[in-house]
C-alpha cells in the first residue's frame, strides 16, 4: 500500500509541482491549502508524513504543528517543514515543536524533498 502524505501548501503552483512529484514517486497525496483543513485532514486521514508550509491562511504552520503534537493519535507522524522562512529562531521553534526536519524552499528541488521523505519513511 502506498504511503500517504499530507501536503500543506497555499501556493497553487508549488503545491501542484510537489504533488505531481510525490505521485510519480508512488505516494498517495492529500492536499490542504490552509491551517484549519490541514488539522482536520491530519486527524481524519492519519497520513504517514506531513509536508508543512509555515505561512498559511488561518492557522500558521507553527499552530498546525502544535495541534498535531497535542493529538495522541497523530503526534508521532513525522512532519517536514517546507518554508521560505529561514531564520535560525524559526527553524529552532519548529524543531522544538516537534518537526522532524526543516527544509528551506529556495534550497531544495522536489527530487531532494522526495529523498528526505524516503529516508524518514523507511
Amino acid at each position: 500500500m502506498n504511503k500517504k502524505i499530507l501536503l500543506v501548501e497555499d501556493d497553487k503552483f508549488l503545491r501542484e509541482l510537489i504533488a505531481k512529484k510525490l505521485k510519480s514517486a508512488e505516494y498517495e497525496v492529500i492536499e490542504a491549502t490552509d491551517g484549519e483543513s490541514a488539522v482536520v485532514k491530519a486527524k481524519e486521514l492519519k497520513p504517514d508524513l506531513i509536508l508543512l508550509d509555515l505561512i498559511l491562511p488561518g492557522i500558521d504552520g507553527f499552530g498546525i504543528l502544535a495541534k498535531i503534537k497535542e493529538d495522541a493519535a497523530i503526534k508521532k507522524t513525522p512532519v517536514i517543514i517546507l518554508s521560505n522562512l529561514s531564520q535560525q529562531d524559526e527553524i529552532d521553534r519548529a524543531l522544538k515543536l516537534g518537526a522532524t526536519d526543516f527544509l528551506i524552499k529556495a534550497h531544495f528541488v522536489p527530487g531532494e524533498i522526495i529523498e528526505k521523505i524516503r529516508k524518514i519513511l523507511t
